[in-house]
């Protein structure tokens, strides 16, 4: 049997998928919490472990690093205060600094104990032992001390807010924020890979969530400091997977609590491997061309044609069995060059794609095109007619993706089978033509919020695209369910990309068209499948590392040699790439050629002898990476024998030894030989 659905994996692929509210992680752990489960304890020792991490991979050693601390008053400065006590004890220097009125008693006493320097900003801070600022002038001192703390220090731990915070940062940590992070602008950055920052020092651990930043909404709603690894407790929470806030979060850690998630329903969730491989149809011994699944397009135009091409390239390219295309003779003459397998007209097919490369009612204007756009049009004001939740048979209509030019001839509810796929200026426009006057910069601040807001007045299913996508469609009981898939490169803006998505998408429907029929709620699923197959076939066209989101990393306590080698596996990708870290710029139709393998390596999961776990870090994933797994028998990666006496040249580990700082950077050092002499291979 495949491990495609292996129990024990799926469910693993749901923890690093599955993003909870913060209320809900809360009411996860008051049952840990009962029982005198020590999870601050876990939570500070992974943070101690991520820090060493960061610290091994910039090639800092212990007894030269400088770290910085800031501590909130609450149990996420507790969790920061006892990781930075225990590094203080392995020599490292750390600083404290104190951004409320007071401090987790259990956490300063541990940090005490080794002797840290404590920085206190708030004049009212109540904080045993330490005083805070007298008058104006020692505040401002103060504050100047702390900053310069961190600016010169090797890494900044952020344990400031957590999940406790709603809204905009306040006060001290608000001006902290806006000095060492950024001051409520949306992030517009360098596209580096997960974990390879491109700033130097100082590195930022962000402790379970980056300070500032809208937990459960995604939101940036003032001032923050963008994290270059979050180590997250217990569960994902919504920042990590929604935009803006996903794209500060950095390369993610995630800590298993073992919680119980039964009765939790997730804010959202991401697509990863598994799913894909799980929704792309197999081939079955009686098919036919029709029972694969038959796509049929109205798009392009004497005007842009080219949108007619990609899209019918992508959608023959998605594992469908035909493609129908209805357009004008130009665009149609090109489609049949490039697809000599496209039947040209209507006819029966399981799901359609409409609007990319036709013109909207106000780009039409004064531009007859010899009346082509202008039928375009009427044929799919035609066929969306049948959409419409008040149409007698609408709910057996096949799904159809309305793309571009289409969207404004939606009517005026629809149902859940049309998908809607705009980017944030055609979101803007949608809505506020449907609802009060909405802009561009508010849907790129608020992208979950505006999604949620065109599913509620279409009825339609919606892809909202960006580097982060997010699908929003109905969970079959009128509810919405959110899933986001990042899977493509920073390389995927370029003309034409959105043509390719479409096709994709409608194929995507039309092999799953005989499931929809039972299984309407899966609408959402494939939708966003389909977005993650496109960000796929970028991956490999461009050979980047880069992604909008990018597969957490799981912390493993008993493991710490199989730890450092996941943080450090994009590294290891750039050595081994033929472009490095970024890839090389692509176009359209390069994503489109690459479709077929793409849908290869997904089907090829459902084999027996393919074990979908070894993808892990493969190029469809996480960038052109070789997957390695650290085993006891060393068998698909590095040796991690438990026999401390090992003869051979493994690199050996003692699950249930603690090991100094000293044995630690050994470790650690070895594993940069190992991925050297790999390189030199």
């Amino acid at each position: 049997m495949s491990t495609l659905f292996d129990d024990d994996a799926e469910m693993f692929d749901e923890f690093i998928s599955a993003a909870f509210s913060s209320d809900d992680v809360r009411a996860m752990e008051r049952p840990l919490l009962d029982e005198g489960v020590p999870l601050m304890r876990m939570a500070a020792s992974a943070t101690a472990m991520t820090a060493r991490g960061m610290m091994a991979r910039a090639h800092i050693s212990p007894d030269e690093a400088k770290i910085v601390l800031l501590a909130g008053g609450g149990d996420n400065g507790g969790d920061g205060l006892f990781a930075a006590a225990e590094l203080a004890a392995e020599g490292v220097d750390v600083t404290v600094v104190a951004t409320g009125r007071s401090l987790h008693e259990a956490g300063l006493s541990a940090l005490r104990a080794q002797g840290a320097d404590l920085i206190v900003l708030d004049p009212d801070a109540e904080i045993p032992g330490a005083d805070g600022p007298r008058d104006a002038r020692e505040a401002v001192d103060l504050f100047e001390e702390a900053l310069s703390a961190a600016e010169g220090a090797h890494l900044v731990i952020d344990a400031m807010t957590g999940i406790g915070l709603h809204g905009a940062l306040r006060g001290i940590p608000a001006h902290i924020a806006a000095e060492l992070g950024e001051d409520g602008a949306l992030p517009s950055t360098f596209a580096a890979p997960r974990g390879e920052g491109v700033d130097g020092f100082p590195l930022v651990l962000a402790v379970d969530t980056p300070s500032g930043i809208g937990v459960d909404d995604g939101t940036l709603p003032g001032a923050y400091i963008p994290a270059d690894v979050t180590v997250m407790f217990g569960a994902l929470k919504p920042c990590a997977l929604i935009p803006p806030s996903a794209y500060v979060c950095g390369q993610l850690v995630l800590v298993d609590f073992g919680f119980d998630t039964e009765g939790h329903v997730p804010v959202a969730e991401s697509v990863n491997a598994r799913t894909a491989a799980q929704s792309v149809r197999l081939p079955h011994i009686d098919d036919s061309k029709y029972s694969r699944g038959v796509t049929g397009l109205v798009t392009g135009s004497d005007a842009y044609p080219g949108a007619a091409v990609l899209s019918s390239l992508a959608a023959a390219r998605s594992n469908v069995g035909m493609i129908r295309y209805v357009g004008p003779s130009r665009p149609g003459d090109m489609v049949l060059r490039e697809v000599p397998e496209a039947v040209m007209g209507t006819g029966h097919v399981q799901a359609w794609v409409v609007g990319s490369g036709v013109p909207n009612a106000m780009a039409d204007e004064g531009h007859d095109n010899e009346g082509h756009t202008d039928v375009q049009r009427r044929t799919i004001a035609a066929l969306l007619a049948h959409y419409d939740v008040d149409a007698q048979g609408s709910d057996a209509m096949p799904p159809v993706v309305v793309d571009a030019g289409a969207l404004d001839l939606l009517p005026e509810s629809c149902v859940s089978q049309v998908l809607i796929t705009p980017h944030a200026g055609e979101l803007a426009r949608l809505i506020s033509e449907r609802d009060e006057p909405v802009t561009v910069p508010q849907v790129l601040a608020s992208p979950l919020e505006y999604a949620l807001r065109a599913w509620d007045l279409t009825g339609a299913t919606v892809l909202l695209k960006g580097a982060a996508t997010i699908v929003v469609g109905d969970d079959g009981e009128g509810n919405p369910r959110v899933f986001v898939a990042g899977a493509g490169p920073a390389w995927l803006a370029t003309a034409g990309s959105g043509d390719v998505l479409a096709g994709t998408l409608g194929s995507m429907l039309a092999q799953n068209a005989e499931t929809l029929d039972r299984l309407p709620d899966l609408m959402a699923v494939y939708s966003a499948v389909g977005a993650y197959i496109h960000g796929m076939a970028a991956i490999v066209a461009s050979g980047s590392s880069q992604q909008g989101l990018s597969r957490p990393v799981v912390y493993d306590a008993q493991d710490p040699v199989a730890f450092f080698h996941d943080m450090m596996s994009v590294h290891i990708a750039g050595g081994k790439a033929p472009y490095g870290l970024l890839g090389r710029p692509i176009t359209a139709s390069e994503v489109a050629e690459r479709l077929p393998s793409v849908f290869g390596t997904l089907i090829s999961l459902a084999d027996d002898g393919c074990d979908v776990d070894g993808y892990d870090g493969d190029p469809l994933i996480d960038g052109p990476v070789s997957p390695v797994h650290s085993t006891s028998t060393g068998e698909d990666g590095p040796a991690a024998p438990v026999n401390d006496d090992d003869p051979g040249d493994g690199i050996v580990i003692d699950a249930d030894r603690d090991y100094t700082d000293e044995e630690l950077d050994a470790l650690a050092d070895a594993l940069f030989a190992r991925y050297e002499e790999d390189d030199r291979r």
